[in-house]
């Protein structure tokens, strides 16, 4: 084997995002030297993401950003926030013009997200998303408008504030946006699809700092100044005064005394509807006997319509609004000519700047965070020079609404300050102009037993270095191509984008299998087909992962000797994912979308020759009712369970483990298609399972494990059977 392509192939899995940009001459004198340095930095990624937090000046820098552009460029905004950007040009000397019907007056032509499909965007050398978190839908259609339409587009920006902690889809829209990697590539590296919460993908314990050091390399985090070393001089945070107004709705739950809290989202809409007038009472009381600017937050057009009515100096701005007067009324509270604005949050909460107002209320509370942050984040912001004061209304049976959005803010102020932790030391090197790559596992160990012989390493350097035709029998379960990932080396074959990746991978070790084996032997692995899923494929079905594995023996000069299905309970698997195909109430919905459980197999290659050694067995140890057993295409008697203890071998913040190979199902292999004294090779040795039975049954065994808690764990487990004798 080429080993100078393979060490290609590794280095190039373990590329972080490349730098496509330039480095500028200068940029905009106006800038803070913090805002400085991460302008020269994006410049020089040329694709990059600033995750700042509300008040840091993101409008400055994409803006000095954009001018440095060869090129013209477009930066998209939210409805209104395009006037407010362009007078932000205006004020530090920078070339740009809002415009809306395509054409383009200015290097930097500002428009509306809205408006995105009247520009020719080929046009355009720059792009810039401000408010970006309009990337958070995976499957939106502005977010797929958008990247399509970016993706002819050689320099990119996105500007939001720090995205949701645990929003990890709207993060690898950004990285997708950038070129980074694909959302889908991003989940099966980084992330574990918990498969009985269809829409739930969590960072693997082992995976966080290199999840968080490869977004460095394309995106910067921050709350403040000090994240990156600077000085937080000017950027201190106001006061945020919180108040609670409880209405009394006189619902008593059947059974109850007095009224308590419900999570029943009718129980809530009734409650709503009938303190509609009271809530609506208390906030203008506070609004009217006010002569400050207020902003008031609604969540239903019958709260906005009586809002306006009771509240005489209020304008609203409602969703059935044309975009001209939505723009007109936002811009007239932003300079003043309104005093007060009665809006939804999810109309008017991101991207305007709203220092001049230190008040605001809600009328009610939805159950979204970001749209309750968003909002307050409008005036409570970096530049606020007074304390902000947010009244929430609420009845006295929704104390779980508020109970929510403060567990969540909570939850997020944590989240976030461990994503900067995590990354500050790769954001520093990055803005330097340092390069950072993801780390791998430092391997080389070797350990010899009686009988035994275990590396920790990469399976296809350590089977390129032994001799040719020194292995009688391999038996392996291969990492089943991304389904499940066990660290974030490069060199982990499960560690991967896709299933072209894998065996793109995998297919650098098919031949040095071939190559140490001995003439007419086997080789057998274990495996499965594999499950699709709706997000991470587009489609609901199963992939042939059998046949593909072996096809790619076969096109190493293999030949396919036989094949055996291992039966599974199907309630089991049921219980486990929460497969669709598996769940009873499928049947009475639609069986076509109703299947059968998956079995697994154990595969078995011949290479090619004659066998200089063969495999003899006796009546005696080889009685006519035990081959009938064997030779059954389906065996029916594995106990899913007889497996090594494994969970000795879990690092503190491991993943879940795919269970080992069962004990029964290599004892019958060895038995069937290895000598006494053969040496057994599992390049897969994961926690020794395959050594352990060949030890047992009297063979050797030469293992290979890259993941170091099973390397360690392997090696135990082959002391422990070391000295225990042949059992056959």
């Amino acid at each position: 084997m080429n080993m100078d392509a393979y060490s290609d192939h590794i280095a190039r899995k373990a590329e972080t995002m490349p730098s496509v940009g330039f480095e500028p001459e200068s940029v905009n004198p106006n800038l803070f030297d913090w805002q400085a340095s991460i302008v020269r930095w994006a410049l020089r990624k040329g694709r990059a993401c600033l995750f700042e937090d509300c008040g840091l000046g993101k409008t400055i820098q994409q803006l000095a950003w954009a001018e440095q552009i060869p090129g013209e460029v477009i930066v998209l905004t939210p409805l209104a926030v395009a006037e407010q950007t362009a007078l932000e040009a205006q004020r530090f000397g920078i070339d740009a013009a809002v415009s809306r019907d395509g054409t383009v007056a200015s290097h930097i032509t500002i428009t509306n997200y809205e408006q995105m499909h009247r520009f020719d965007m080929a046009r355009f050398e720059g792009i810039v998303l401000d408010e970006s978190s309009i990337l958070k839908a995976q499957t939106g259609k502005i977010r797929t408008q958008i990247i399509e339409a970016s993706a002819s587009i050689p320099y990119r920006l996105a500007c939001t504030a720090t995205p949701a902690p645990n929003d990890h889809i709207e993060l690898g829209n950004h990285a997708e946006f950038v070129g980074a990697m694909p959302t889908q590539e991003m989940l099966a590296r980084f992330f574990v699809h918990d498969a009985a919460k269809t829409q739930d993908w969590r960072l693997k314990g082992h995976a966080r700092d290199d999840f968080w050091a490869w977004v460095a390399t394309w995106a910067v985090m921050l709350r403040t100044p000090a994240d990156l070393g600077f000085s937080d001089e000017g950027f201190d945070l106001p006061s945020l005064e919180i108040n609670e107004h409880h209405i009394s709705t006189g619902i008593v739950q059947e059974g109850e005394l007095f009224a308590m809290p419900v999570n029943s989202l009718s129980d809530q809409r009734k409650a709503r509807k009938e303190t509609l007038s009271d809530r609506v009472a208390k906030v203008a009381e506070m609004v009217n006997g006010s002569d400050e600017p207020w902003i008031v937050w609604c969540e239903l057009n019958a709260e906005g319509d009586m809002l306006e009515a009771a509240i005489p100096d209020a304008v609203q701005v409602s969703g059935s609004d044309s975009d001209e007067s939505k723009r007109s009324r936002m811009l007239g509270f932003s300079d003043g000519t309104h005093r007060v604005l009665v809006t939804k949050p999810k109309i008017a909460g991101f991207g305007m700047n709203w220092q001049h107002c230190r008040n605001m209320a809600f009328v009610g509370l939805s159950h979204s965070w970001e749209q309750y942050y968003q909002a307050v984040r409008r005036c409570w912001r970096f530049g606020q020079s007074r304390d902000v004061n947010v009244h929430i209304i609420s009845t006295d049976i929704e104390s779980a609404v508020l109970k929510s959005i403060v567990n969540k803010q909570a939850a997020a102020d944590e989240m976030a300050a461990e994503m900067v932790s995590r990354m500050k030391g790769t954001m520093m090197e990055e803005i330097q102009g340092e390069t950072h790559t993801l780390s791998k596992i430092e391997t080389g160990d070797v350990v010899v037993g009686d009988g035994w012989t275990m590396y920790h390493g990469d399976c296809v350097d350590v089977v390129s270095s032994l001799e040719d035709e020194s292995v009688g029998y391999s038996v392996f379960s291969p990492p089943f191509a991304s389904l499940y990932t066990y660290s974030d080396d490069p060199r982990d074959m499960g560690n991967c984008s896709d299933n072209d990746a894998f065996f793109e991978h995998f297919k650098y070790l098919v031949p040095e299998l071939y190559r140490v084996t001995q003439p007419g032997r086997l080789v057998s692995f274990h495996c499965m087909d594999l499950p699709t899923s709706k997000v991470r494929d587009g489609f609901i079905g199963l992939r042939d992962f059998r046949g593909e594995l072996i096809r790619a023996f076969e096109d190493a000069g293999w030949i396919l000797h036989s094949q055996v299905c291992i039966w599974k309970d199907p309630v089991t698997a049921m219980q486990r994912t929460k497969a669709l195909g598996l769940l009873h109430k499928q049947i009475k919905k639609d069986s076509c979308m109703s299947r059968q459980g998956i079995p697994d197999y154990l595969v078995t290659m011949r290479k090619p020759g004659d066998n200089e050694s063969p495999v003899e067995h006796t009546n005696e140890d080889f009685p006519v009712e035990l081959w009938q057993r064997y030779a059954s295409p389906v065996w029916m008697d594995i106990n899913p369970s007889d497996t090594l203890q494994f969970r000795s071998a879990r690092d503190h913040e491991d993943e879940r483990h795919i269970c080992p190979l069962q004990i029964e199902v290599i004892r019958r292999a060895l038995k069937l298609w290895s000598n006494p004294g053969d040496v057994v090779l599992s390049p897969f040795a994961g926690i020794g399972s395959e050594g352990f039975v060949s030890l047992e049954c009297g063979r050797k065994f030469t293992g290979v494990e890259l993941k170091p808690s099973y390397f360690k764990a392997a090696c135990e487990n082959l002391r422990s059977v070391a000295d225990q004798g042949v059992l056959f």
